[in-house]
């Protein structure tokens, strides 16, 4: 039997409900990995040196990414 695993990620749908598309995926590579991505541009990435998202600047830098991404159309 197969172990389960649960991602839990922030209220991003909550904020935009019905306007994205949310996936994830697995590094078998490297660990530690958490990098944000909004229209195919790197918004924030731990490899980089951004850490988690665990500050609520580093939640409203995505936000904002977000917003401006779905203005643009």
């Amino acid at each position: 039997m197969a172990l389960a695993v649960r991602v839990v990620y922030c209220i991003f749908k909550d904020k935009f409900p019905g306007r994205l598309d949310i996936c994830s995926e697995g590094t078998p590579q490297a660990t530690g990995f958490f990098e944000a991505m909004v229209a195919g541009k790197l918004i924030h990435s731990k490899k980089k040196g951004d850490g988690y998202v665990d500050t609520e600047s580093k939640f409203l830098k995505l936000v904002a990414a977000i917003k401006a991404a779905l203005a643009q159309g």
